[in-house]
């Protein structure tokens, strides 16, 4: 009989294990437990001391750490109030345009150059833009690029994928848009980012943060605390692929304030359009109030450039052009006066009694003082000549003798009384404040004493003696409204200092004014600037640049050290209601500047007839409400 095989034994037959084999197995088991317990211990000792750490040490900075896992913020631009003129119409406005923003919580930086390369962006400009944002939060995303053309909307829409770029975004924001062709540019400024230099300044620190857009020149600063308003932020969830699942928080913008100036388009327009082609600056104000109609300063810009950020091509062609385009002139050109100086000499002169009726001067075309010959303009001479005809054919010889016997500190005195020297204090930065020279000036300056001499220049508006176009309008407005100088303003609303009233003899004033209007209606130097049934007044300027004995030698052409033409000049007569001062550079002779100021005059009063007559038929075809309803009697 075959012997069985192992699993056909009786178990109860098999014999037990040896007793050596029992404690081995008995001491694994044992050593497994102990090496679980141990273990357990350690994983619970790292969890307590990570929850001490993140409910006890640091738990705002967890907090925030959880939340950019998250939660994205999206900036959501305040638009910039509009600028309107004086009738209420858009100057500047805003369009709708589209940025993209990149976000840093899950940027990979080997993207960068492509995204650089694809948006047509410089790559370390981009570099040190994302670093600039390094102490932001990683939730927050930055700007990158405005004003998105068709080719980079299209790089964004195909590359911000999962798969590609998901840095990318773009969101919908509202920019400045300006006026073509420059208009009015110096007057409105532009918009730009703020700088850091800026972030440190006392006028922007603590109000303003890095990527804002601020106003930079003209109104667009000096009123950015009103037209900018408050930007608003959106925060959404997004997925781990960037992908927006819930918008959690929506602050929305507060557009910024509208803001009405004072300018009059139409004769904005008209003064534009006289300075075509020109270099130089028209200043039209209204010497009852101060407010400003015009101001025009060419060359100009386009102050679209600087809507998004401009490139740095297009900012190194501006600053190196040597027409100085971003150079205000209306405000900032300081230059010699010429013979527009004359009526300030005249005003002195009367004031202090050194003119009077009798005072008459001989011009045989010249005069020497103090061993030096000064020539007048007009080589034959004018022979024996009074005050009013010293103004209107503006006769240097005459006001070479009344500043000799002036004195600089006298001509000074009153130059400051009609505010040369001194800024005008005008609602736009930068102004420049122009010199009036004085024996303590050039003490103060220069450390030397002031010889006589050196006043007979400045008697006609030469020498050391600057102004700038807005100081002449204001000056001379100031003497036909009777010694009453207003401060100049571009803004209804505008905060202004009391007007100064000078203690002047009516009389006097008004001889000069007499002066003045003789020079355009009685055949003097303005005679071409002469308007139809209105009383204009106004006084030429050639102020020269160098004189010929400097300029010899020096291989320096005609054309750019032509003489500077001015001209200044108000309406009506009697009580004027408008004041024009234009400075043409390398124009050549005051009298050639004369038709820029007639033509802006007559622009104002053209307009003003134009709204009377049409006032005059509203009010002539106008029915009285209570006339319309009632129906005609019955036979």
């Amino acid at each position: 009989m075959p012997l069985p095989t192992h699993t056909e034994r009786d178990p109860e037959r098999i014999p037990p294990p040896p007793p050596r084999l029992l404690r081995d197995e008995g001491r694994f088991g044992t050593g497994k437990i102990a090496a679980f317990q141990y273990l357990t211990v350690a994983v619970f000792i790292f969890l307590v001391a990570g929850f001490w750490d993140l409910q006890v040490r640091n738990p705002d900075f967890y907090l925030e750490r959880a939340a950019e896992n998250y939660i994205r913020a999206i900036p959501v631009p305040a638009p910039r109030g509009k600028i309107l003129d004086r009738d209420g119409r858009v100057i500047v406005d805003n369009h709708q345009s589209i940025s993209v923003l990149l976000s840093r919580e899950n940027l990979k930086y080997e993207h960068l150059r492509p995204i650089a390369d694809g948006l047509n962006l410089d790559y370390n400009a981009l570099l040190d833009r994302l670093h600039r944002y390094e102490s932001w939060p990683k939730y927050e995303s930055v700007m990158i690029k405005e004003e998105l053309t068709p080719e980079d909307l299209a790089f964004v829409e195909s590359h911000r994928d999962a798969d590609t770029f998901p840095e990318l975004s773009l969101f919908r924001t509202q920019k400045r848009l300006y006026p073509a062709d420059g208009m009015a540019a110096h007057v409105i400024g532009y918009v730009g980012e703020i700088s850091e230099s800026e972030l440190d300044s006392p006028d922007y620190a603590g109000k303003y943060r890095l990527g804002d857009i601020v106003g930079k020149e003209g109104l667009e600063q000096k009123y950015n605390d009103i037209l900018m308003g408050a930007d608003g932020e959106k925060r959404v969830k997004v997925d781990n692929l960037g992908h927006e699942r819930e918008v959690m928080e929506d602050k929305p913008a507060i557009p910024g304030k509208t803001l009405q100036t004072t300018l009059d388009l139409d004769l904005q327009a008209v003064a534009e359009l006289a300075m075509d082609g020109k270099r130089g600056a028209v200043v039209a104000l209204d010497p009852r109030t101060g407010e400003v109609l015009a101001m025009v300063s060419h060359p100009s810009f386009d102050p679209n450039m600087f809507a998004g950020r401009i490139p740095a091509r297009d900012w190194k062609e501006l600053v190196e052009n040597p027409g100085h385009p971003l150079l205000n002139r209306a405000i900032q050109a300081q230059q010699a006066p010429g013979s527009t100086f004359k009526p300030i000499m005249a005003l002195a002169g009367l004031e202090t009694g050194v003119l009077d009726d009798d005072f008459h001067v001989h011009c045989s075309g010249g005069a020497s003082f103090y061993g030096h010959y000064f020539a007048c303009h007009l080589k034959r001479g004018h022979g024996t000549i009074g005050l009013h005809q010293a103004i209107v054919q503006s006769c240097d010889v005459f006001f070479y003798t009344v500043g000799n016997k002036l004195g600089i500190d006298r001509i000074a005195q009153y130059a400051d009384t009609v505010g040369y020297g001194h800024k005008t204090g005008i609602d736009l930065p930068n102004e420049a404040s122009g010199v009036v020279p004085s024996t303590e000036w050039k003490m103060r300056n220069y450390r030397q004493k002031w010889y006589a001499g050196e006043t007979i220049s400045v008697s006609i508006g030469q020498g050391a003696l600057t102004v700038t176009p807005m100081q002449m309008a204001v000056a001379i407005g100031g003497i036909a409204t009777g010694g009453i100088w207003m401060q100049p303003h571009l803004v209804r609303d505008a905060k202004l200092d009391p007007a100064r009233r000078a203690d002047l003899k009516p009389d006097n004033i008004q001889k000069v004014i007499y002066g003045m209007w003789g020079v355009v209606n009685e055949g003097g130097t303005g005679a071409r600037s002469r308007l139809a049934n209105i009383s204009l007044c106004g006084k030429t300027g050639t102020a020269q640049l160098a004189s010929a004995a400097v300029l010899k030698g020096t291989g320096l052409g005609k054309t750019t050290m032509k003489n500077n033409a001015w001209f200044v000049g108000f309406a009506p007569r009697e009580a004027p209601e408008i004041v024009v001062a234009t400075l043409w550079e390398n124009g050549g002779e005051g009298p050639f500047a004369g038709p820029i100021v007639r033509d802006v005059i007559k622009a104002y009063f053209d307009k003003k007839a134009r709204l009377a007559e049409q006032q005059a038929h509203i009010s002539a075809t106008n029915v009285p409400p209570f006339l319309a309803l009632r129906r005609p009697s019955q036979p």
